[in-house]
């Protein structure tokens, strides 16, 4: 049998509910229901951990992010840790991937051979969370407070004629369409995984005038729940409501609809890559034989409960979308069942060699192979679904564990939450403490007390952050290693700007490698200090 390729595309900070497939009535995205069409879209899929570097790592390494070792933004991933593309290349694949993958540390392949693009975001420990430091307190200028106050950065959403986002995604697009191109010309006959990963629709929510204008702005729906004041908020949201600045950036209903609006756009930017990259496809003849798993690493909140971005549980930051689109090994259908990013590992596997793949795995990892849900088949066991969160806006380590429509949270410091969301899909009624609920919730914090030592786990958080924090220092003075790569390309041609020099970088105008400056400007570059062009709405 010949094997499949595989094509991943992912968007990065996606809502599932931002999109038709999932019942989104505002989204203009014709490719992406076009694949749902043909492919096995996954009604309840979520993200391990809702932040970029560490859903990402739990995601290829198949491994939940404690066990793995990706407790914040700034965690290295090892490179000793088999990845899902180095299996492949076991089973025979060429590896490769564009694009962003928050990949930490020196190595920045992890099992793909060749990097078509740098990455966006910086290699280095620049982004390591600190929970030796309380916020606001007298060393908060020692440490970088990720996504710090950004809400005021959500205010400045709207039109703009170019962002480093924009400059990003389109030679992320253009490499990638090339190197299917590549691919076919090759005499390599190896079958391929090429993974294309899009910074898009993540913020600051900046579009051109051109998809600005594929929405009405009267038209843009306003969040299901609107914004809460902080006292009625649960304990986490509090955190994260002072942590990221939502009293200080006192946006009106206004200011929440343009960010929806350019948020809408940014999605249909994504869409349109999404069809250009299937149309290299087909223009290739690799259509037939190539796998296409469309996702994201995590949700946006979208100014649900007032809340911005993710690092959260609630399924407006944890839930994501995901379609496996293959249309000689499964029919076109819907699946229900919880699954996670964590099963990826073992479903590319499974579909590359389903004779034997997964038995030659000699590693271990925490997912499932969705091969079987792929083929229609009748699940006969319901696993859990988990969900960690151990970086910045927390203070100890959080659990999330979902069974069924059930969803337990649990935290040292704050109160349980419990959420049917059969009856409760906006999760808005905390059913903990319950006598109707407690037998489920019993169940669900005895698993929790099973499988996890959060005492330990608290302090080997604080154990890496604190390493990795010296290194971080320790390399500010001197010689700094370069650990962003640099594609081989860009060496031929004269003046050609490095990949350790490209895009959000830690420089003297942007220490903390930041989409935004001082003010909460968008960026124009990663050295600007002068604010971008904005044509919409006018700064007030």
């Amino acid at each position: 049998m010949t094997k499949p390729n595989f094509l991943f595309i992912q968007a990065d900070q996606l809502a599932a509910r931002a999109l038709p497939v999932y019942g989104n009535t505002i989204a203009k995205t014709p490719n992406i229901n076009a694949l749902a069409a043909r492919g096995v879209t996954f009604e309840h899929a979520y993200c391990n951990y809702p932040l970029c570097a560490p859903s990402r790592f739990s995601m290829i390494s198949g491994l939940l992010a404690s066990h793995a070792g990706a407790y914040d933004n700034g965690a290295e991933y090892p490179a000793a840790l088999p990845s899902f593309a180095h299996y492949l290349r076991l089973l025979g694949y060429q590896t490769s991937v564009s694009g962003k993958m928050h990949f930490i540390g020196p190595d920045q392949l992890h099992g793909f051979e060749e990097r078509v693009t740098t990455d966006i975001y910086p290699a280095d420990f620049n982004w390591t969370a600190n929970w030796s430091i309380d916020d606001g307190g007298e060393d908060e200028g020692e440490r970088l407070l990720a996504a710090a106050g950004e809400v005021n950065g959500v205010r400045r959403s709207g039109v703009f004629e170019r962002t480093i986002q924009l400059d990003y995604d389109d030679e992320v697009a253009f490499r990638a369409r090339r190197k299917i191109h590549d691919l076919a010309r090759s005499d390599d006959e190896r079958p391929f995984c090429l993974f294309v990963s899009f910074t898009h629709p993540h913020d600051p929510f900046a579009v051109t005038q051109e998809y600005w204008d594929r929405y009405r702005h009267e038209e843009i729906d306003m969040p299901a729940i609107p914004a809460m004041p902080r006292e009625d908020l649960d304990p986490h949201s509090q955190r994260l409501y002072d942590h990221i600045g939502v009293a200080d950036a006192a946006m009106t209903e206004e200011d929440v609809r343009v960010a929806r609006h350019a948020y809408y756009g940014a999605v249909s930017y994504v869409d349109d890559q999404v069809g250009r990259l299937i149309d290299a496809l087909h223009s290739t003849g690799f259509a037939e034989n190539t796998v296409i798993i469309f996702l994201a690493d995590h949700g946006e909140a979208l100014g649900e409960r007032g809340l911005w971005f993710k690092r959260s549980f609630f399924d407006c930051a944890l839930q994501v979308p995901l379609i496996v689109a293959a249309p000689e090994m499964h029919e076109p259908t819907r699946r229900a069942e919880n699954v996670s990013l964590v099963d990826l590992f073992p479903t590319v596997i499974d579909l590359a060699d389903p004779a034997g793949g997964l038995a030659s795995v000699e590693t271990p990892y925490d997912g499932r192979s969705l091969g079987s849900l792929l083929r229609g088949e009748d699940e006969l066991a319901t696993p859990h679904v988990i969900a960690e969160l151990t970086g910045e806006g927390s203070e100890a380590p959080a659990v999330m564990v979902m069974e069924g429509a059930f969803k337990y949270i649990h935290c040292k410091t704050d109160p349980p939450q419990l959420y049917d969301r059969a009856t409760d899909p906006h999760e808005q009624h905390n059913l903990a403490g319950q006598d109707a609920t407690a037998e489920i919730e019993d169940r669900l914090a005895a698993y929790v007390a099973e499988n996890w030592d959060l005492k330990a786990l608290k302090q080997k958080v604080i154990d890496s952050q604190v390493q990795r924090r010296v290194v971080d220092r320790a390399h500010a003075m001197g010689l700094t290693p370069a650990w962003d790569y640099d594609p081989a390309t860009p060496k031929t041609i004269p003046g050609a700007t490095p990949g350790s020099q490209r895009y959000f970088r830690a420089l003297v105008a942007n220490p903390s490698a930041s989409n935004y400056n001082d003010d909460f400007d968008v960026r124009a570059r990663a050295d600007a200090e002068r604010p971008n062009i904005r044509n919409f709405p006018p700064v007030k």
